[in-house]
């Protein structure tokens, strides 16, 4: 069979280029920006916001106009723009479907023509049909990008463009807190992975914040400070002061704003709580600090930024200060209490069936049931609570931990001392997800190479602490000689590193009834 006798039908689609039906018109052109005195309305922003974002090179102008007007505008106009931003310039999906179809016809057809070419030793006809499809396939990854694709690209190469952007990522943030809605998200992980790129470690400064900076970078750490909240000019200053540091990675077109900031107390051995790192007066004279404790990271853009952001502070204070032997944290557990208590209402469901069905259950129910008490605690917290009314100890271990009224009792929390501690490294080091830590503050420091090093009672006894973690806190130690070995055992095997501390408490962990 010669080329003059492939099907016809092939031959012509092999030599169509893709010719979509004409392209949707964009969004309706929003009206003319007011020409009364609020030229920085909702309204106005949209406009150049169409301007910009269905232009094929968005006009600089029009992206200045955008950026001041959208500064300009209160939470409420933000959220409107952002809502257009998402819904109204997302991925043409008319478009979408019709070059789908275009493929898969093209593509069926080659598939035919090109085993019948095949059989008869015509490569030529079988190479353009190839061809077409790569025409086709760059044609769908063209379609499948969102219309706001080429303005934040463009919003990113305008002077000021970079920090506007970071603005409205923040904003997205919030409004997401509130609104998850699908295209919102959508918006959220194409801003996010454009951000990661153009926010590259390689390109950041770091930078040693201190009581000296500008008032307006202060402004901000206090702003931004996402784990022990500042409460005032006195404890800012106690953090910026002697025996403490605070770095800051900074990226050059966006001067004067942190996008991570990380904070240490240099201390003689690791704290055992939080208030002796904020509160300790006076602080350990630098010339005596053996030890670097990082306790807080706080984040501004959820970039993760932090394990390149901490492996240069390591190396700086060691550079900075050969006295310094030990770099731990001082950790918050923010997942504990939640997976606490989910569990133990998981665990009274199953007892109310197994008490109800009987044996009708057949043992299916004992397979999920576990001791979450040892008898022995189970007693204590029975000693210690006046009127049980004949209730299971992880009955009432749920009724006292859905308030934290029971801080307050010194019997009550002697009795909750132990099994608190023993769940909480049981959360740490056994509970996982995928294979890695199921605790968020766990996985990233496990990631990175640290190890479990120690659990402390009552480190946090501030009212988000006692909510999120019972009051306990954690420190993850890194060796610095183990660093990689930690982190790549960890990223192929899930395997969590703990020293022996931590081992008294898992030796009762998940035993099975």
């Amino acid at each position: 069979m010669t080329r003059s006798h492939t099907p016809k039908s092939l031959a012509v689609l092999l030599r169509a280029r893709m010719h979509p039906d004409p392209l949707p018109s964009p969004p309706p052109h929003p009206p003319p920006p007011p020409a009364g005195p609020d030229p920085n309305s909702a309204a106005s922003v949209r406009h150049w916001l169409h301007a910009s974002a269905s232009a094929a090179s968005p006009p600089p102008a029009a992206l200045d106009r955008f950026s001041d007007g959208y500064r300009s505008l209160d939470r409420g106009g933000r959220r409107e723009v952002l809502r257009s931003l998402a819904a109204d310039y997302d991925v043409p999906r008319a478009r979408v479907r019709d070059l789908m179809r275009q493929y898969m016809s093209v593509a069926s057809a080659a598939a035919a023509g090109g085993e019948e070419a095949e059989a008869v030793g015509d490569g030529e006809e079988k190479e353009g049909a190839v061809a077409a499809l790569y025409r086709m396939e760059r044609g769908l990854r063209d379609a499948l990008r969102p219309r706001y694709a080429g303005f934040l690209e463009a919003m990113n190469a305008q002077p000021g463009g970079l920090k506007l952007l970071a603005v409205l990522r923040a904003d997205l943030l919030a409004l997401l807190g509130e609104e998850n809605a699908p295209a919102l998200r959508a918006l959220d992980l194409y801003l996010k992975e454009k951000l990661i790129t153009w926010l590259s470690p390689a390109a950041l400064a770091l930078h040693q914040i201190t009581w000296d900076d500008p008032a307006s970078l202060l402004e901000k750490i206090v702003e931004y400070e996402a784990v022990h909240p500042i409460r005032n000019l006195i404890d800012l200053k106690r953090r910026l002061g002697v025996g403490r540091r605070c770095f800051g990675y900074f990226h050059p077109a966006i001067p004067g704003e942190p996008l991570i900031f990380i904070e240490v107390a240099l201390l003689k051995d690791m704290a055992t709580s939080i208030q002796e790192v904020l509160w300790d007066h006076p602080p350990t004279p630098e010339c005596e600090a053996i030890c670097a404790l990082f306790y807080s990271i706080s984040s501004t853009q959820r970039i993760n930024l932090g394990k390149f952001l901490l492996k240069r502070v390591i190396d700086m204070l060691r550079r900075d200060m050969p006295s310094v032997q030990i770099f731990a944290t001082l950790s918050p557990i923010p997942g504990f209490m939640q997976w606490l208590l989910a569990k133990l209402a998981s665990q009274i469901k199953l007892a109310e069936a197994e008490s109800q069905e009987g044996d009708s259950l057949g043992g299916a129910s004992s397979t999920f049931r576990e001791s979450i008490l040892l008898p022995d605690e189970e007693k204590m917290i029975h000693d210690a609570i006046e009127q049980a009314d004949g209730k299971q100890g992880i009955e009432l271990l749920q009724e006292v931990l859905k308030s934290s009224q029971w801080v307050k009792s010194e019997k009550l929390s002697a009795a909750l001392k132990y099994p608190l501690m023993r769940l909480c490294a049981r959360y740490l080091a056994r509970e996982k997800k995928r294979g890695k830590a199921l605790d968020a503050v766990a996985n990233f420091h496990l990631q990175n190479g640290a190890m479990i090093e120690r659990i402390n009672w009552m480190a946090d006894q501030s009212e988000k602490g006692i909510q999120q973690s019972g009051g306990i806190m954690v420190n993850y130690l890194y060796r610095l000689e183990n660093i990689e070995e930690y982190a790549l055992s960890y990223s192929g095997t899930g395997f969590i590193h703990s020293s022996p501390s931590l081992s008294q408490y898992l030796e009762n962990v998940s035993k099975k009834i």
